[in-house]
């Protein structure tokens, strides 16, 4: 009997990506686009005029352009990657399939919409380099199909948008935060980090990719008859992170703990405060602890290569560069920063509660992100760090602090980095699949449209 996961995606389905939300946006149709009954091509800036989207003398609820020919593509200017991240910049990028064009808070928003496959041969060359090795590029395109499915499947998921907040007289105030794949209700997922790194045919640049791709074409991971919520980070730091530390309170049994190493479920009980330092300031074995040159080359993006401390990194700040930037972060005054102290770490020794004590105020925030983001003018590589407090004046107030990390990302699900050692090593795909995602199945959910 056929399962229900499989009548519900008989075929292979589109996917809307919102791509960016401007007062005005610019574009280049290259080759004959289909905009109602006419056929235009060329520059087009589109912009809101009375609640409707004004472009190409049409002032409409939302205008689609839909490509003529196969070849046809269109370029959108000066798109933000990276937003937030140390690697944020504007690039022209330019996309296959549909132009569509919609209104949302005020802004046009650029949608593309195609094929989940072709969807796919940007996103794995987006999210790593397209000169990855070709188990690597089949394992990420079968994660990040079925994360993709998943968030169509389910809908728009639950996310922590509204803080947590409690407070009372015995006790210090407590914000806990998580950010999830967004509510986007007029897209499926949108083109940066906050969903999955989508640049279009950008950087789709070797035949690499549409092998892995076309190999793997229709095959998710699933877990009891449903699609698997496929996380991955650049470095797990040497431990994997469980889905709940991160996210939501609801385990998954294929995104657990487990040493990035073969055949190696030891490791110390990385949730304990003395375990956690050793391991942090430590440089214990793992498929991610790696310096090769070549294997980062080939895994990482010219902008990723920007950062080579992805095992172990290191971040000073005065007290001065902290204070301020705790309080531009969080919109709180601490006053001086005193202590930043662990409260409760994950499986990898992230940690997902810290309190921040100042001179002024205490509170304890929460999940990794958001501690990622509360010290840093951008985000920390992980949450898991421990803090050195240096230069304490005689009221205790330390004049810098030097944070000792590990790991780049929340650490769940696939490890990039390990996972292109383990491809080097001459892994097939789904050997990295089953180590990254234990429990799991590869199954094949359906076929491709023709060319």
């Amino acid at each position: 009997m056929e399962s229900m996961l499989k009548q519900r995606f008989p075929h292979e389905p589109l996917v809307k990506v919102g791509i960016m939300s401007r007062d005005e946006i610019k574009a280049e149709l290259i080759g004959a686009y289909r905009c109602g009954d006419a056929l235009v091509t060329g520059p087009l800036t589109a912009s809101v005029v009375d609640g409707k989207v004004s472009a190409m003398g049409l002032l409409e609820d939302e205008i689609e352009f839909t490509p003529c020919e196969p070849d046809c593509s269109f370029e959108l200017k000066d798109v933000m990657i990276g937003v937030e991240f140390h690697w944020q910049r504007l690039e022209n990028q330019r996309f296959v399939g549909a132009l569509r064009l919609i209104v949302e808070d005020g802004k046009v928003t650029a949608v593309n919409v195609l094929p989940v496959e072709q969807y796919l041969r940007s996103v794995i060359s987006s999210e790593m380099s397209a000169t990855s090795s070709l188990e690597l590029l089949k394992a990420h395109a079968v994660i990040s199909r079925s994360w993709l499915l998943a968030q169509i499947d389910n809908g728009a998921p639950h996310h922590g948008d509204t803080p947590l907040q409690r407070s009372s007289d015995n006790a210090q105030d407590e914000i806990i935060k998580w950010w999830d794949h967004e509510d986007h209700t007029r897209f499926d997922v949108c083109a940066d980090d906050h969903c999955q790194r989508y640049q279009g045919i950008t950087r789709q640049t070797t035949d690499a990719v549409n092998q892995a791709v076309e190999a793997t074409a229709g095959e998710i991971l699933t877990f009891d008859d449903e699609i698997c919520d496929a996380r991955f980070s650049k470095c797990c730091g040497g431990v994997f992170e469980r889905f709940e530390n991160c996210w939501d309170d609801t385990p998954h049994p294929y995104l657990i703990a487990l040493a990035d190493l073969e055949d190696e479920n030891h490791f110390p009980n990385l949730t304990q405060e003395v375990a956690a330092e050793e391991w942090i300031l430590g440089h214990p074995a793992a498929h991610c602890n790696t310096q090769d040159a070549q294997i980062l080359r080939q895994v990482l993006n010219n902008y990723d290569q920007e950062t080579a401390d992805f095992y172990r990194w290191r971040v000073e700040y005065t007290q001065d560069e902290l204070a301020q930037i705790i309080a531009d972060r969080t919109g709180i005054d601490f006053g001086r920063i005193v202590n930043l102290i662990p409260v409760e770490r994950g499986t990898s020794g992230r940690l997902s509660k810290m309190t921040i004590q100042g001179t002024k105020r205490e509170v304890t925030i929460g999940k990794e992100l958001m501690i990622r983001r509360s010290l840093s003018r951008s985000h920390l590589y992980s949450s898991a760090f421990v803090v050195e407090r240096a230069d304490i004046d005689p009221d205790g107030v330390p004049g810098r602090f030097i944070l000792h990390g590990a790991g780049w990302g929340h650490g769940v699900g696939l490890c990039q980095i390990g996972a292109a050692v383990m491809a080097a090593k001459g892994y097939p795909y789904d050997a990295i699949l089953s180590h990254y995602f234990p429990h799991s199945e590869l199954t094949q959910l359906y076929s491709p449209r023709p060319s």
